[in-house]
C-alpha cells in the first residue's frame, strides 16, 4: 500500500532501451520550481543533487546535471527492473540548494515505459504429439504456449494461428485460472494411420504491438495413442502459514496432484509455472518429484508471496494444471531495528558536510527506520542529542534531521552526533550508529588590526626610504 501511495512533484515517461545519458527533462521548467517558491526569480542559482545513500539503486539509473536537467545514467532494460502487469516506476529524490541551504526536496516519478523489445518464444522449437488413430472427433490435446517477457500487457499479448491448414486438426485458445493461455489441437476428422502417419503443422505466435514479432513451434505429430488425463491438484489454492522458527530442512508445504493414467503418463513433476515472478521464486525451493515447498536461507519474513505452481505428467505430449501458493511469513522473534541514513548535503561514508550558513530548519538527513518484526516487535521510537541537530518523527519509523541551531566554524570545525534506536518488544533491542560532521566557512569574520592607533616618531632630514 505505502508503495501505491508516492507523493511526487512531477511524472517522466522514458522508454526502456534508451542509450546512455539521454535527455528526460528539464527539472525547473516541468515542476513549476519557481511558482512553488516564491522567494525565487532566478533558477541559475539553484544546484540539484541527486540524495545519495540507502540502499536503492535508483541512482545509478538516473543522474542530473547542477542545472536541473534530467538524464538516463544507465540503459534501462523494464524486464530487469520490474514485474509483469505492474506500473515501471522509479521514484528519484533530488535536493534542491541555494545557496548553502537545501530549500526544496523534489521527488520525481520515472515511468519507465515497456517497448515491444522480445519475440514470442515457445519452451522448444519442436513439439511432437502422438494421436490415437481411434481417437473421436472433436478429442482435444494440450500444446505448448509461447511466452513473451515484455512486462507490459499490450507487448506480451499474443495470438496463435497455424500457417498449414491442410490438416485435420484445428486450434483452440483458451484462458486458465491463473491467467495463462490454454492451447488446444482438436482433431476435425477421422485419423487413419495407415493412410497418413505423420503431420507436421507450425504453429504461429505474434504479438499484437508494432512492430510485430513472432515465434514459430514446428508441431509434428504421430498417429498413435496419447496421455488423454492431466494432474489434478488436490486444491486449487493453498495458503500456508510459516514463522521464523522453521527450520529450512523441513517442508512448509507438500503440494499433491494425482492423475489417472498410467506408467509415465501419470508419473508427476512439479515446477514453478512461468508466469511466478523471479522475484518470488528466489525465496523457496520446490521439490519436483515429491511436491515438497521449502524455504531459501535468504527468505523474507512480514512479506505475503503467490506462487503458481504447475503439476506436470510424463506423458507425450505431457499435460499439467496449475495451482496457486499464497506463503504469509510471520516472525514471532524480536530483531534489532536497522538505521537507513541518507545526508542531503555532500557527504563521504558516514561524514556529512554542511556551510556554518545553513539556516535554521533545513533539511540535513533523512533516516529511515527498517524492522519487519510483528506487533510491538516492530514498534520502533529513535532519539537524537546533539546542539546543532534536531530529529522530527515524519511518519512511522520516518524521521528527518534539520539544522537546530547557527553553527560557527572559527569556534568548532566539526562534531559527532549519534542516532539511538529502541523497539518496544520485551526485552527492548537498541541499536545506534554514530556520524561525523565538517563544517564548511562561509566569509563572515572581517580583518582586525592590532590596535586602533598607531604613534611613530621619526626625525627631519632622513634618507628616502627610511623605514
Amino acid at each position: 500500500m505505502a508503495e501505491s501511495c508516492w507523493c511526487v512533484d512531477h511524472t517522466y515517461h522514458v522508454k526502456e532501451n534508451n542509450d546512455i545519458h539521454s535527455y528526460i527533462g528539464d527539472i525547473v521548467t516541468d515542476t513549476h520550481l519557481l511558482d512553488t517558491v516564491p522567494s525565487l526569480d532566478d533558477s541559475s542559482k539553484l544546484i540539484f543533487n541527486v540524495i545519495q545513500g540507502g540502499t536503492d539503486e535508483t541512482v545509478l539509473l538516473f543522474n542530473v546535471t547542477q542545472g536541473g536537467h534530467l538524464y538516463t545514467a544507465a540503459i534501462l532494460d523494464a524486464e530487469i527492473l520490474c514485474q509483469y502487469n505492474v506500473e515501471c516506476f522509479r521514484i528519484l529524490e533530488i535536493a534542491v540548494q541555494h545557496g548553502y541551504s537545501v530549500i526544496k526536496i523534489l521527488k520525481l516519478k520515472l515511468i519507465i515505459e515497456d517497448v515491444n523489445d522480445n519475440y514470442p518464444k515457445f519452451p522448444k522449437e519442436e513439439f511432437h504429439l502422438k494421436f490415437d488413430e481411434n481417437l473421436l472427433i472433436g478429442t482435444k490435446y494440450i500444446i505448448p504456449n509461447a511466452i513473451d517477457n515484455d512486462i507490459s500487457i499490450k507487448n506480451s499479448r499474443i495470438t496463435y494461428g497455424i500457417e498449414n491448414s491442410n490438416t485435420p486438426f484445428k486450434l483452440f485458445v483458451s484462458k486458465q485460472l491463473d491467467g495463462s493461455v490454454l492451447l488446444q489441437l482438436n482433431l476435425e476428422h477421422v485419423l487413419d494411420r495407415e493412410t497418413k502417419s505423420i503431420y507436421e503443422i507450425q504453429l504461429i505466435a505474434r504479438d499484437k504491438e508494432s512492430p510485430q514479432k513472432k515465434g514459430v513451434l514446428h508441431i509434428k505429430i504421430l498417429v498413435k495413442d496419447i496421455n488423454d488425463n492431466k494432474p489434478l491438484f488436490s486444491e486449487n489454492i493453498y495458503n500456508v502459514t510459516v514463522n521464523d522458527t522453521h527450520q529450512l530442512n523441513k517442508p512448509i508445504a507438500k503440494l499433491s496432484a494425482t492423475d489417472l493414467d498410467e506408467g509415465d503418463n501419470g508419473l508427476i513433476s512439479y515446477f514453478f509455472n512461468a508466469i511466478t515472478s523471479k522475484y518470488a521464486t528466489q525465496f523457496f525451493r520446490l521439490d519436483d518429484v515429491t511436491g515438497y515447498l521449502f524455504l531459501e536461507k535468504d527468505f523474507q519474513f512480514g512479506r505475503i508471496y503467490k506462487l503458481f505452481v504447475e503439476a506436470r505428467d510424463n506423458g507425450n505430449p505431457p499435460m499439467s494444471s496449475t495451482a496457486i501458493v499464497l506463503v504469509n511469513g510471520v516472525t514471532h522473534f524480536n530483531n534489532p531495528p536497522n538505521i537507513d541514513f541518507k545526508f542531503l548535503v555532500k557527504s563521504i561514508g558516514k561524514t556529512g558536510v554542511i556551510s556554518e550558513g545553513t539556516q535554521i530548519h533545513s533539511f540535513f538527513a533523512y533516516v529511515n527506520i527498517i524492522d519487519n518484526d510483528s506487533g510491538v516487535n516492530g514498534q520502533v521510537k529513535c532519539y537524537l542529542q546533539n546542539r546543532y541537530l534536531q530529529l522530527i518523527l515524519e511518519s512511522e519509523k520516518k524521521y528527518k534531521v534539520v539544522v537546530k541551531s547557527e553553527m560557527d566554524r572559527e569556534r568548532e570545525k566539526s562534531f559527532n552526533f549519534t542516532i539511538k534506536c529502541q523497539d518496544n518488544g520485551l526485552p527492548p533491542l537498541k541499536v545506534e550508529k554514530e556520524f561525523s560532521v565538517l563544517v564548511t566557512d562561509i566569509n563572515d569574520v572581517q580583518p582586525q588590526f592590532t590596535q586602533d592607533t598607531f604613534k611613530f616618531l621619526t626625525y627631519e632630514n632622513e634618507n628616502k626610504n627610511f623605514p
